[in-house]
């Protein structure tokens, strides 16, 4: 086994190692979600968290972790009356992006249980993590099958694994800690308020810092064991430490005062449900054991709001994370300050004493460096720079040669559902037919590789005229593999998503471009709903551009969208062609995932020879490739040319206006795009 980076080698990052090291001292807490950039130790720092973790009393040779002083009276390696515990180091279990539902919850032999009767269960990485923590690197880019069962397991403490009648259940209580780039995509809002804390995290501006983090990461590649050892010291005293303030947990006082600034906090912030009030409660407490008092004060209050609510206060997807800590300060005023609080006392995620006020990181306002490699990056000089202003004469991006400057999107609405016609086999999602590994049953078929969902009146079938040849005598069903039978499924998946948005002069009209930034974004957040990757293809002026390639981050388009600017002529073909490019890259890159094109325009074209002949013919050149199509026809006024009709046409797809394209609009709730080739 590789020896891990030691926990306290870690140059600055406070808020990651506090987050994290609240939830040691209180696994209650409710995990930790880390967001940042890549190349911020996220997945460093947790994985030297174990290290740190106490040791966990089993029961020996128990698949599942029990407890020997209260063990799982439903425990399928049970029962375990009067087990002598062993204790072992507490485990850190990785959830793959890529994991199969089996490897997760465990699978059953159904060969087995049908032949014998017996229930031959082999457990899961769920069972692995109990009572230790499971990490889930790049946990946005879970599967949704995967996240409906972690989020089944952290409600209720258990798993259960349920195959045609036969069912086990076991114990499953851990920590879960997430990672993820939120240029990726965001988190399904029900498993985002499972994470107990979250954390910003971004790499260090300051010269000194990132050249200590550059030796320190070369010294333990040198030598991982000879640098762990260095650290030994340090990381012993930060151990006892966190056994220290688990011991001292219980002690802490909770006073009334207390717990009416975290009320009146999470009302002031309008976050939902119950669920924020325990867990800023929690961490306040853990906060004041962290720092060795029997108390917590308004202080830690406001630390536990700072680490609790910002991924709760998301109202829709495209809000940023954060919380405003003017207006928490208010709150906490307005609220009362508890009694006998004077806030001297911070927590220390270093380990170190309480006298140096160091720790706590305060949500993007980290205490004062404790030695000369300890100053935290996100107080580091330059780290709060901000882009110039929009208005600035140099500044890139800007419209220049009789552009306009972006307008501000329209308020988003409901749209239909736009599909892709057929049956795919893409990645699991919400919007098109496809054959899956969840949905409802549509027939059976021989399995390819191991058995993962039975179709069991098919397998019985299969097996049922050799009965009498295999010498079948008992009760029991003699089932040989070649009778075992796959059901397949059928379910709903993701697609890829692009945008073609005309920004030339034609669509200027503020007011206009107004109201199609409003139905792009709308299409952006049922995108997001619908777990689709999207892109965004602008065309202006003399070209087209890749304003965004594709991307799980419906966020990052959403935010392009909003600084477009318009104006110039209006080089349609140059779009559709630019479009077609990505979709030829984006088919070798992922061949199963089935492209929706929408393009937003209102079908005129100028520049260059015959450009509307030119249109015409990129888009029979994505007609011949078989992609679904819709056009969103911008046209307005009394006075209208039909020429985005005219364009759906030549893409084999159809068209919509901007009020057919709302869902409660009388053109109907759901509109399929027509394929490419039936239209002809």
């Amino acid at each position: 086994m590789s020896t891990p980076y030691p926990f306290t080698a870690i140059v600055g990052q406070d808020d990651l190692r506090l987050g994290l090291l609240l939830n040691a001292v209180s696994p209650a807490v409710g995990g930790v979600l880390v967001r940042g950039e890549k190349g911020t130790a996220k997945s460093t720092a947790v994985r030297a968290l174990a290290a740190l973790m106490p040791e966990v009393p089993v029961v020996p040779g128990c698949r599942f972790s029990c407890d020997p002083a209260s063990p799982d009276p439903a425990c399928p390696d049970g029962p375990h009356a009067e087990a002598v515990g062993v204790s072992r180091p507490a485990r850190t279990v990785e959830l793959p992006v890529g994991a199969s539902e089996d490897r997760l919850v465990g699978a059953l032999d159904i060969e087995r249980a049908l032949s014998e009767g017996v229930k031959a269960f082999e457990p899961g990485l769920l069972a692995d993590a109990h009572r230790g923590i499971l990490y889930v690197d790049e946990v946005n880019l879970l599967h949704d099958h995967l996240v409906d069962l972690l989020l089944d397991a952290a409600a209720m403490g258990a798993s259960y694994v349920e195959r045609e009648g036969v069912s086990v259940r076991h114990a499953a209580r851990f920590l879960l800690v997430g990672t993820m780039n939120p240029e990726e995509g965001e988190l399904r809002p029900q498993l985002l308020d499972r994470f107990g804390l979250t954390v910003e995290v971004s790499a260090s501006r300051d010269t000194d810092e990132r050249v200590e983090v550059v030796r320190r990461r070369l010294a333990y590649d040198d030598d991982p064991e000879g640098f762990a050892a260095r650290w030994a010291e340090e990381e012993g005293a930060l151990r006892e430490r966190i056994a220290a303030a688990r011991v001292l947990l219980p002690r802490v006082v909770l006073s009334d005062g207390v717990l009416r600034q975290i009320a009146a906090t999470c009302a002031a912030f309008e976050v939902d449900g119950m669920r924020a009030d325990i867990v800023m409660a929690r961490t306040a407490t853990a906060l004041a054991a962290w720092a060795g008092r029997e108390e917590v004060t308004a202080d830690d209050v406001r630390q536990a709001a700072l680490l609790a609510l910002p991924h709760r206060r998301r109202r829709n997807p495209f809000d940023a994370p954060g919380l405003d800590e003017d207006k928490l300060d208010q709150t906490l005023d307005e609220a009362g300050p508890p009694e006998n609080s004077d806030g001297d006392d911070q927590p220390d995620p270093d380990g170190g004493g309480d006298d140096d006020g160091g720790g706590g990181g305060g949500g993007g306002v980290p205490p004062q460096a404790d030695g000369e490699d300890r100053t935290s990056p996100q107080g580091s000089e330059g780290d709060s720079a901000s882009p110039a202003p929009e208005g600035a004469p140099d500044a890139p991006g800007r419209p220049t040669g009789g552009e306009q400057q972006p307008v501000a999107a329209a308020e988003p609405f409901r749209t239909k559902m736009l599909s892709v016609p057929g049956l795919g086999e893409g990645a699991a999602g919400r919007r098109s037919r496809a054959r899956t590994e969840h949905g409802r049953t549509t027939g059976a078929r021989r399995p390819q590789g191991a058995l993962t969902k039975l179709h069991l009146a098919a397998t019985v079938q299969a097996a049922a005229p050799h009965q009498r040849a295999r010498g079948r005598a008992g009760r029991g069903l003699v089932v040989r593999r070649d009778d075992l039978r796959q059901a397949t499924r059928e379910g709903r998946e993701g697609n890829l998503v692009l945008f073609v948005v005309d920004a030339s002069g034609s669509m200027a009209a503020r007011q206009r471009m107004s109201a199609v930034k409003g139905a792009v974004l709308s299409l952006l957040l049922d995108a997001y709903q619908r777990r689709d990757k999207v892109g965004l293809v602008t065309f202006r002026g003399k070209e087209a551009e890749v304003a965004l390639p594709p991307t799980s981050s419906v966020d990052a388009a959403a935010a392009r969208l909003e600084s477009l600017p318009t104006g110039g002529r209006t080089p349609l073909a140059a779009g559709l062609l630019k479009a077609h490019d990505v979709l030829r890259v984006e088919r070798l890159r992922d061949p199963s995932r089935r492209p929706l094109l929408v393009v937003v325009t209102d079908g005129r074209a100028t520049g260059g020879p015959e450009p509307v002949a030119l249109a015409g013919r990129a888009g029979r050149l994505h007609r011949s490739e078989g992609t679904a199509s819709v056009v969103v026809d911008c046209e307005s006024g009394y006075v209208r040319l039909g020429l985005a009709g005219e364009l759906a046409r030549e893409l084999g797809g159809t068209a919509v206006t901007l009020d057919e394209l709302r869902a409660d609009s009388i053109a109907g709730l759901v509109k399929d795009v027509t394929a490419a080739g039936r239209a002809a």
